[in-house]
């Protein structure tokens, strides 16, 4: 007896016990690496495919070519090497010749193999090295895929510890598959949306991603299973942000210039007309979407991206503002303290001369106040704060982590500013949405100068609007990267530091890092600073910042390196972001190719702050491995900070797109934000075509499929 098509929520509910000839110990196999349900195995996609019309031979690989090729084993051997260490050498053969692959530390390959002896074929996969005349690989992939002769062949990801072989993947799926025709599996995506997106259907996919006569079907297949994962990962976040518009009480700002409404007429505008320069184009989009909005009776959550030195200040002051024109507060959340004070201290100066009413003042006005609560904050001046957010009477408030304590409320919180969202978790993000008093939800800009791949911007910051600064502002001067090697390198970067001082300005020193460990990096600071003071900057007055100091003392040296009297800063990442010194024009990073992309940017943005030219020296002690060498020539290409991020995304991969719950592995079984950045757009824009205003998915069948999301990550998205 049939029944209606298979939906993906029915396949998620059969478990995989229910297929034939799959025992306990198999059942325990697939538990390992995660297949417990029909929907678990065919979602278990192949990783490549063998096209045995084309293959290659064992004596058609070119050395150092990574290439895959089918062979027989011929004989094992395993002896132990240094170190207690277990090295297996396995002799294979083809009709073209032989091939020695050799394992290290996997002493389970001998019995693996022996067994595979004689007619069994196995697919090999590895980089071709040529020793002593003989072609060999070096812990390669293998897959046995026995004898089968169909011109395609899927070969799977598999778990040797599970002993799962592609061989057992391929009939499992096959029988899945079987076992779905009579009733079919379901396609809720709407006819006029496939075809417009020229995409198969879902059960023609499943059966051509696993079973394809070509790899054109493995192509089409392969797309139409990508735009699923993706649309339903769009239609959750969509859901998420439309339920939040229509759902939370917001703050209409009174973001006009002469707004009836407004407490402080005219306060944005006063605000922009005493600024020394214009704003960028960019800026001023940036402030009109944002005022948008704010005069909305629904609470803004936008993302506000910007490459170093691109003015995002600027624009989230100008958010702030709107806020305390209508007489509520703003509040902006910094993750560090020296990122908190120097917002403090450079707001204050962007705000000197502009004053709001106040009846109980003898002149009846009074200047815009800006609070700074860390943790630093003396006791006094914080139960002083404390009691002016509570009454309203200070407007402004900046601060870390120390914004959200228990004893913080405001009055009446309009705008919440969070800078540098990425080092914040998402229970702080939503704790400083709560502090306000009633029931209206602030507006919140969240705001990142690490500037982010369009297309995980749309994946991670899927339920946020988007504004992107593409400009920088006039006066900017050019900052020229160079990447140097070794002891002659160095000394071309010291000379480069001692005449940059002489001229009167002043340096950086970033200290390499050593893996993730505070008291490591300081270390490593301290030992560099010693060294430079004794050595090649003998003379000079060289000062030492890393996160392990005291805050006063940090802040000490910090007032000292902006009034000149430290020349030569040592420091770790703590300057990464945030630090303003428009005096300082070179930059010396050591040990430049363990940082990433985006850190040795937002690095390179400490200098060019003002009107001299400015230098980013990247050292390396020799040659650096392919990727590292990828990332320095990228910085020494472009200071476009949006390129950068496309390259860095190819180059490390897209790693858990949900947080960091498991680095390195993708949430997405098959799609790729590399290679697949136009799927994301197309999936976003159905996402927005397929949910109403009020967050309900309009196809049900879609709805239900959103139950497949992995708890953790629904969490992640209606939390952040």
């Amino acid at each position: 007896m049939t029944g209606p098509p298979l939906t993906l929520v029915d396949l998620a509910a059969m478990p995989v016990s229910k297929l034939e000839r799959v025992g306990p110990r198999k059942l325990e196999s697939m538990e390992q690496v995660g297949i417990r349900s029909l929907l678990d195995l065919l979602t278990w996609y192949p990783r490549r495919y063998l096209d045995r019309s084309r293959e290659s031979t064992i004596a058609e690989l070119a050395a150092g070519e990574e290439a895959l090729v089918l062979a027989r084993v011929v004989s094992v051997e395993s002896r132990r090497v240094r170190n207690h260490r277990v090295m297996v050498t396995a002799e294979f053969r083809d009709r073209s010749g032989r091939l020695r692959c050799t394992f290290f530390n996997q002493p389970w390959r001998k019995q693996q193999l022996e067994t595979l002896i004689g007619d069994v074929e196995i697919a090999v996969f590895g980089r071709l090295e040529l020793f002593q005349g003989r072609r060999q690989m070096t812990n390669p992939v293998i897959d046995p895929v026995g004898d089968r002769t169909g011109r395609i062949i899927p070969v799977y990801p598999q778990s040797e510890k599970a002993r799962l072989t592609t061989w057992n993947l391929a009939e499992w799926t096959g029988q899945t598959l079987r076992r779905c025709a009579p009733r079919g599996i379901a396609d809720p995506l709407p006819d006029e949306i496939r075809r417009r997106l020229g995409l198969i259907g879902r059960e023609l996919a499943f059966t051509d991603i696993h079973q394809p006569a070509d790899l054109h079907d493995v192509h089409a297949a392969r797309n139409r299973l990508v735009f699923d994962e993706l649309l339903r990962l769009q239609l959750a976040l969509v859901r998420r942000k439309r339920e939040l518009e229509s759902s939370s009480l917001g703050i209409e700002h009174a973001v006009g210039p002469r707004s009836d409404e407004a407490s402080v007429p005219g306060l944005v505008d006063r605000f922009i007309g005493a600024l020394p320069y214009p704003l960028t184009g960019a800026q001023r989009r940036a402030g009109d979407e944002i005022a948008a909005d704010l005069a909305r009776p629904l609470p803004m959550h936008r993302l506000l991206q910007g490459d170093v030195g691109a003015g995002k200040t600027v624009v989230a002051v100008e958010a702030m503002l709107g806020a305390v024109q209508g007489g509520h507060q703003a509040a902006l959340m910094a993750p560090t303290e020296v990122l908190a004070e120097q917002h403090a201290q450079g707001i204050r100066s962007m705000l000197a001369g502009l004053t709001i009413d106040d009846d109980g003042s003898l002149l009846g006005s009074r200047p815009v106040e800006v609070a700074l609560l860390t943790g630093r904050t003396p006791a006094a001046e914080r139960r002083r704060i404390l009691a002016g957010l509570a009454d309203g009477s200070i407007p402004f408030a900046i601060g870390t982590h120390a914004l959200i304590e228990d004893a913080v409320r405001f009055a009446s919180l309009g705008v919440v500013v969070i800078d540098e969202q990425h080092r914040f978790g998402v229970e702080q993000r939503a704790a400083l949405r709560d502090v306000g008093s009633g029931d209206a939800v602030p507006d919140v800009l969240v705001m990142t100068a690490t500037p982010i791949p369009r297309t995980a911007a749309m994946t991670v910051f899927g339920d946020l609007d988007l504004t992107v600064l593409d400009e920088l502002p006039p006066g900017r001067t050019p900052i020229t990267t160079e990447w140097l090697v070794g002891d002659e390198g160095e000394a071309a970067a010291w000379e480069a530091v001692r005449a940059e001082v002489a001229d009167g300005r002043r340096a950086y020193v970033v200290c390499p890092l050593i893996e993730e460990s505070a008291k490591l990096e300081a270390s490593s600071a301290e030992e560099v600073h010693d060294r430079l003071r004794a050595g090649p900057l003998a003379g000079l007055e060289v000062g030492l910042l890393h996160g392990r100091m005291k805050a006063d003392d940090k802040q000490d040296v910090m007032d000292r390196f902006r009034a000149g009297s430290v020349q030569v800063l040592v420091a770790t990442t703590v300057i990464e972001v945030g630090v303003d010194v428009p005096e300082a024009t070179v930059m010396v990073v050591l040990d430049a190719d363990r940082f990433g992309i985006a850190q040795l940017h937002q690095l390179r943005g400490r200098v060019g702050r003002g009107s001299a030219a400015s230098r980013c020296i990247l050292l390396t002690s020799g040659p650096s491995g392919p990727d590292g060498s990828a990332r320095l020539e990228a910085l020494v290409r472009t200071r476009d900070g949006f390129e950068l991020a496309e390259i860095d995304l190819d180059l490390r991969g897209e790693g858990t797109v949900m947080g960091d719950r498991q680095k390195g592995r993708s949430d997405l079984r098959l799609a790729s934000l590399r290679r697949d950045r136009e799927w994301v757009e197309a999936a976003r824009s159905v996402a927005l075509e397929l949910v109403d205003a009020t967050g309900v998915v309009t196809v049900p069948e879609l709805a239900a499929e959103l139950t497949l999301l992995d708890a953790e990550d629904e969490a992640f998205l209606t939390k952040s």
